[in-house]
Formats: C-alpha cells, structure tokens, sequence
C-alpha cells in the first residue's frame, strides 16, 4: 500500500495557483533523487517520488540499537556546498536547517609495523606530519597535492559537472583549456604506477592509492587520472553534519516537501510506461500514474531490467565491471579509545592481493584493510556514555556465487584479530550488540545490482567515461540520476548527477 508524505507550502501553491504545473516523477529516494525533486520543484514542477522502503535515503539511511545510533551507509561527507546549493535554489538560509563542521583531522591510518599517521586538514601540518613520519620531504608531498589539484580543476568543469553524452558540452572553453593540460592526468598510467612514481614511499602510496576505493575500484587497474580524488578531502576539506549523516538525508527530505514534493513509501515501481519513444508515466500494479517526464534513481541496471523491460539493456551495462561493495559491522563498544578519531584506517600488509582477491577471486582477503567510523567522537549522544559506536567496513566483493556466511565469519574473525594485534586489546569482550551488512542485504535493501555501491567500477582507462548517460537517446522525458549513471557513486557524485539532469532538463 502506498503511504504518501509531504507539506503544504502556501506561498509555492499560491504562486502557482492560476498555472497547470508539468507533473515529474522520481523513482526511488536516494541522495540524488532528493537533489532532483528539489531541483524540478524550483524549476516550477509538480514531483512527485516513489521509493519501494519505508523511509527515505537509499543507502544514506539511519538505525538504531540498544541505545546506539549508526548510519546505515556513507560515513565521509565532502563539498558540503553541493547541499547548500539546493537551500539556496529555493531562497532558504541553509544555516538554519542544515549545519556541518569542518574536521581538523580528516583520517587516522595505522600500519602494521607501528607507523601511524595524523591526516590534519591543514596543508601544511599535514605535509610536516607525513614527513616527519615517512621521511619523505615537504616539498614533495606538497606537489603532489598540487598535481592532484591541477587534475581535479582542469577536469571538475567537463567531467563532473556536464554530460559526457552531449557533443555540445565539448566544445568549450573549459575543454580546451583541460586538452592542454592532457599530458599531466597520468592516463596511461594507473593510480598505483602514477602514485609509486610521484611519491615512492610505500606507506604514502598506499595512503593515495586507497582513494581508489572511494569509487569502488582497484588502484592497479584504475587509470591515474582518478589521482584527482584526494583533492576533496585534502585540498577542499571533510567535514561533519551537526547531528550525523543521516542529517544530509532529512534536512533534503524536509526542504523538498516545503517545496511541495510529495513522498510515497512503499510502492514499488512495477514499469516505466513507455509511448512511442517517450515516458508517459509508471505503473504501480493495475494503477497507471501520468506524467510529463520520469527520472530514476534507481540502480539502471535494475532500471532496464525491471521497469523497461521492452528496452534492451545497453551493452555497456550489462558488460562493465561491477564496483567494490561493502561489509560492515555495527559495533555497539562500551570502551572509549582516545587514540580513535572520527575516521580510522588500519591497512594490510599486501595492498595488490586484497584488491586481487575482490577482483580476481571475488573474495574478501584474510588480512583486509578495516575502516572504523566513530560519529559518538563529534555526536556524543549516538552511543551511551562511556561508549563508542563502531560502524566497521572492510571491502568486499559484489556478489556472485559466494558463500557469505562464511564469509561474514570468516572476515569478522579476521578483523578483530586484526584490531587486537595493532590496538593492544581484547575486541570481541568490548562488543556489547552486533548488527552485520554485507552485498547481499545491500542488494536487496538499496536495490544496488551485484550490491555494487557503486555502480560500475573504473578499472580500465576508459570506463570512468562508459557510465550510462542521465538520459536516454531515444526516450524522450526519461533521465537518470544516482551512483550507478555519470558521474558516479557516493554523495558529491550523486548531487552533481542531479544537477547534471537538472541542465539536461
């Protein structure tokens, strides 16, 4: 049964009293769908979205248990802009619905032969920290930043922020200008070569070489042009949102309905209706619902198969390679680590075998680097005092024919065996309840193909570019949005997909 979810604002009705409104529906209510009905609605739209949960957020969700709060997804929040931008749009303060801090240190890494790192936000204590560490000098590792940077502004304009699919967007200033600077994106080298050249010390190749992972892909496959990420975190910042990450989700949620966005939860979307070569609506069971134009957010693999299924699906996403997803264990903690921060990082041994085992092997390896979030550090309130909520990931394979109970137990072993080697502590007698994640719940809780968080991976020097586009030739009025489409998975991805669809709109 559909539950429908939405505020009347007067003033929007009011001005739009006299006018018949263009009717947009949006499938499914992750991150990018939100930015999309917010968008539309201040382009003078009737939205409507139909999300299959009962709440919103996709992956940028919320839980809680015994007494503990964890978000369910992504825990690295970046270019907070992206979400001021949309309070803007609709002429509201952001700063009184939405607020974030920008972290003084965005990561803590430790390593297995002791050397542990402080990643401080400030330039030039970080370069004096990863220098004193590592022995590698200031000057380099301030020029690698640089060249990261350089990658990322000659880039952000044609790559990020328009279509890759309109011939038009490439004939500009702004490709020109990134034309000329071609020969230092490192694009026939992958991240790992570019990254042991430029900087050579192992433990800092391996620091950059993770970004990789902020995609879901694999450092050695995937092309050096990606050295762009690092800029987000270590050039323009990280940051927290004044209440946890969930906060992104219901701070949009609540200005889409101000704006008049209506949310039904709980109808799954059974067919995108199709009418010579245009979207005319969907169909939810025997109920057809019209509209003048339709925008999935959906995974658009999932998309194609389920909802169009008279479209044959694109060879080019049935044939790419599927992202990285994820295994997490929620951690209810009752110790507090001073030596903990807000991010953590404990890496393997032997980076190129992890990344084989998820890519060659389709498996999680037996000494997998471990990502630990800890929200109670800045949100004391998400764990009982005295206590620590620990959202624990390790890397793991999108599914295929994998045993993943095994897995499950084989990989949680490994990890607190892995954190009572490097911390000095007896793990499993801290951990006061348990919740687990792995691809398989992703898939069916998020709708994510293979439970890819991702969409497709970028291990290939072309397939950064090989993301579906956020419209379909020929259909007319359907676009697409969210991680699975250009430009890509995880929040800032997502935001400028919706801006990208707003422009093609």
């Amino acid at each position: 049964m559909l539950v429908h979810d939405g505020l009347v604002n007067n003033q929007f009705n009011n001005l739009f009293t006299s006018v018949i409104l263009k009717k947009a529906i949006i499938i499914g209510s992750g991150i990018g769908g939100i930015a999309t009905s917010i968008r539309l609605s201040v382009k003078g739209y009737d939205v409507a979205i139909y999300e299959g949960n009962d709440v919103p957020g996709g992956k940028l969700s919320q839980f809680y248990m015994d007494g503990y709060r964890f978000d369910f997804g992504p825990s690295l929040f970046t270019l907070p802009l992206l979400v001021d931008e949309l309070f803007n749009l609709a002429g509201i303060d952001p700063r009184e619905h939405f607020n974030y801090t920008k972290l003084d240190e965005s990561c803590k890494y430790f390593y297995e032969d002791g050397i542990q790192l402080n990643a401080y936000s400030d330039k030039e204590k970080l370069s004096h920290e990863l220098s004193e560490k590592t022995g590698v000098t200031p000057s380099v590792i301030k020029k690698y930043f640089d060249h990261c940077k350089l990658i990322y502004d000659y880039t952000k304009p044609i790559f990020l922020e328009k279509s890759l699919h309109k011939f038009k967007n490439f004939v500009s200033y702004d490709t020109v200008r990134a034309l000329s600077k071609a020969h230092e994106f490192d694009l026939l080298e992958s991240m790992h070569d570019a990254n042991k050249r430029r900087i050579q010390e192992p433990h800092l190749v391996q620091l950059f070489d993770r970004y990789a992972t902020y995609n879901g892909s694999n450092p050695y496959k995937a092309p050096g042009i990606l050295n762009l990420i690092p800029t987000l975190e270590h050039v323009e910042g990280s940051f927290f949102p004044t209440g946890g990450m969930y906060q992104i989700t219901s701070s949009l949620v609540d200005l889409a309905k101000k704006l008049g966005v209506i949310f039904y939860f709980g109808g799954k979307v059974d067919e995108i209706i199709l009418k010579k070569s245009r979207a005319t609506g969907i169909r939810i069971g025997t109920d057809h619902i019209e509209a003048d134009l339709i925008v999935s957010n959906m995974d658009v693999f999932l998309t194609y198969k389920n909802l169009l299924k008279e479209i044959t699906t694109p060879k080019s996403v049935i044939r790419q390679e599927r992202s990285s997803s994820a295994m997490v264990f929620y951690w209810g903690i009752n110790q507090k680590f001073s030596n903990l921060g807000l991010h953590n990082i404990f890496f393997s041994k032997d980076y190129k075998n992890e990344f084989d085992q998820l890519f060659k092997n389709q498996t999680i390896s037996d000494d997998p680097t471990v990502y630990i979030n800890i929200t109670s550090k800045l949100n004391p309130s998400d764990a009982p005092t005295g206590h620590e909520n620990w959202f624990v990931m390790v890397n793991a394979p999108s599914t295929a024919a994998q045993d993943w109970t095994e897995l499950v137990n084989r990989t949680r072993k490994n990890v607190i065996e892995k954190l009572d080697r490097i911390m000095g502590i007896n793990l499993e007698e801290l951990i006061a309840c348990e919740e687990v994640t792995d691809p398989k719940l992703i898939e069916s809780k998020t709708l994510s193909y293979k439970g890819s968080i991702y969409g497709t991976s970028s291990n290939s020097r072309t397939a950064a570019f090989l993301r579906h586009p956020n419209f379909k030739r020929n259909i007319k009025n359907l676009f697409f949005c969210g991680g699975s489409v250009h430009p890509g998975g995880g929040i800032p991805l997502c935001l400028m997909s919706a801006k990208i669809v707003d422009t093609l709109i």
